[in-house]
């Protein structure tokens, strides 16, 4: 008898294992579309200050003045 109770608790202990698993697959998952998002952030606000820094950036009104 001693040997099924064992067994029956490592089968639990197997499956709350695999649900912590996916839980954390879960949660990385998530994590790793908010990186995603701020990276992209990141790019866009470099790609401003590299403009504004090369002066690539057209003033409207000197534009509009010519």
């Amino acid at each position: 008898m001693t040997d099924i109770i064992l067994i029956n608790d490592l089968v639990d202990l197997r499956a709350r294992k695999r649900k912590e698993l996916e839980f954390y697959n879960k949660q990385l998952e998530e994590l790793r579309t908010k990186m995603f998002f701020i990276q992209k952030e990141i790019d866009l606000t470099s790609d401003i200050i590299d403009m504004i820094e090369k002066e690539k950036i057209l003033d409207l009104r000197e534009y509009l003045n010519k």
